[in-house]
């Protein structure tokens, strides 16, 4: 199994296999607009303008799963990030992160990693390399525009 055997579905409908990135670095954040960690939608956009033509998928899930931060449905979540953060990179429906009921890709992690690897809150961030592989995962207070993620991002982009 490696990510591309998932599909989540887009914030505006329609499916969205993980499977369409083959051959891309794809950074999976779990995100949230009313967080503490919400203005990282800054730096994830500053990502994926810098890296995107060169082989970076930034992609956020909205999750309700920490302190009940992302309350609203997906068009007020995607007029959010829009409106705030000029989000441009691929959203998904919201999801569930964690527990039984948790997304399948977020299982997957799990299984790979360890229970230790699911997300303990919002703007945790997963690394997949272009075949599929779990890369890189830092928790939230790891800022996407980092260098320890910047680096990381930068091994993984096509030659």
């Amino acid at each position: 199994m490696s990510a591309h055997d998932y599909s989540f579905t887009k914030i505006d409908g329609g499916p969205l296999p993980l499977k369409a990135y083959r051959g891309k670095a794809v950074l999976v954040v779990n995100t949230a607009s009313e967080c503490g960690f919400t203005p990282q939608y800054k730096e994830l956009e500053a990502l994926w303008r810098r890296y995107g033509s060169k082989g970076l998928v930034v992609l956020g899930v909205p999750s309700n799963d920490f302190g009940a931060q992302e309350p609203g449905t997906e068009a007020q979540i995607q007029n959010f990030c829009e409106r705030n953060y000029q989000v441009s990179f691929p959203m998904t429906a919201k999801v569930k992160t964690i527990g039984a009921g948790a997304h399948p890709f977020y299982k997957w992690v799990v299984a790979e990693l360890s229970e230790d690897a699911a997300p303990r809150w919002n703007f945790h961030k997963y690394l997949i390399d272009g075949e599929g592989n779990l890369a890189e995962a830092w928790p939230s207070k790891i800022e996407p525009g980092s260098k320890t993620v910047g680096d990381a991002v930068e091994r993984l982009l096509p030659s």
